[in-house]
């Protein structure tokens, strides 16, 4: 028996199909940092001055933190994991995970502040007009500057190299593409960054509402104010939530459909007239890259090499794979 050792190195390459985004995580820890500091701040100065509102706002901030915090886990971890074999289309969807669970948490404040005002529009509380007013103020250049931080952070991706390989007896084919080009299709997205960054401007939402209502309530004595606009904002930070959790938990599932890609995909592949493609399987595997599934049948099929070279000029495909079959009726016809 033949223990000839085969060569097989070009028919391997990395699955590393999402470069990370170092920037986006650099900004986060920036953010989380400016967070806990400032909820600290507020916590120890509304435990000496026995502020409550200063309390309040600070154990607020801590919720928002916890989700930065996640984010930034997950950044460390994807990157972390990038070559760990048992991550088949690599480690970017722990950053979406991440940004679906900060999706919930970012539900779970605003089910909380909906609560909290109705409670005051039937039990209204005296307001600490003149403190509450410098917290909220205080809070709203926070989360300014935090916003600030993360504006542009999404940008900056690493594209890939050309991977290299050969068509195996079965005619399956597996390839890496790679091109320094603008995409056409599917716009970079960082959804755990988009999630830190719907934390900021909900707690600066938050912010901007508590001053109108409290500017209301020293001046015109409108009490009701604060709690009404309390409910517009837990209505706000609801419809982001929702937002946020729809794209995340569809990039999950593998359901984001880009008819555009798609399309590209099978005019290329069919650029013959002879080939008919019987599946085609396409889900997002980076924030700009995309994998594909597909399988042809021809009367007269070109090798799997041909089909891979059709598709090397679309830039989003980062992982091809090409099975070649022979039209059954065309076969019978032409023993």
């Amino acid at each position: 028996m033949s223990t000839h050792q085969h060569d097989i190195a070009n028919f391997q390459h990395s699955h590393v199909f999402d470069a990370g985004n170092p920037t986006g995580e650099r900004r986060t820890l920036a953010v989380l940092l400016i967070t806990l500091i400032t909820m600290v701040v507020e916590i120890i100065t509304g435990w000496l001055t026995g502020s409550m509102a200063l309390l309040a706002d600070g154990w607020h901030m801590g919720t928002h933190a916890a989700a930065m915090g996640v984010a930034l886990g997950a950044y460390v971890l994807a990157r972390r994991w990038a070559r760990d074999p048992r991550f088949s289309f690599g480690t970017w969807k722990i950053e979406v995970l991440a940004a679906f669970g900060s999706s919930v948490a970012l539900g779970l404040v605003g089910i909380a502040i909906a609560a909290e005002s109705i409670a005051r529009l039937y039990r209204p509380t005296t307001i600490d007009t003149g403190t509450a007013f410098w917290v909220a103020l205080v809070g709203l250049v926070v989360n300014l500057v935090c916003a600030w931080l993360l504006h542009g952070a999404e940008g900056g991706h690493a594209h890939h190299g050309h991977g290299h390989g050969h068509d195996d007896v079965d005619h399956h084919h597996d390839r890496r593409h790679g091109h320094d080009r603008a995409h056409d299709h599917g716009a970079a997205r960082d959804l755990n960054l988009r999630a830190v960054y719907v934390h900021v401007l909900a707690d600066a939402l938050t912010s901007v509402l508590a001053l109108l209502a409290l500017a209301g309530a020293a001046t015109l004595g409108w009490v009701w104010l604060d709690p009404a606009v309390g409910l517009v904002g837990a209505a706000m930070i609801a419809v982001w939530a929702v937002n946020l959790g729809r794209a995340s938990a569809h990039t999950l599932l593998d359901a984001e459909p880009n008819p555009k890609l798609r399309e590209q995909i099978e005019q290329a592949l069919r650029a013959d007239g002879d080939t008919q493609i019987a599946e085609l399987h396409l889900w997002r595997v980076g924030r700009d890259n995309w994998a594909v599934i597909a399988s042809v049948v021809a009367g007269q099929p070109a090798d799997a090499a041909v089909y891979r070279d059709r598709l090397a000029h679309i830039a989003e495909l980062a992982h091809v794979n090409v099975e070649v079959q022979v039209c059954p009726s065309c076969r019978a016809s032409h023993p």
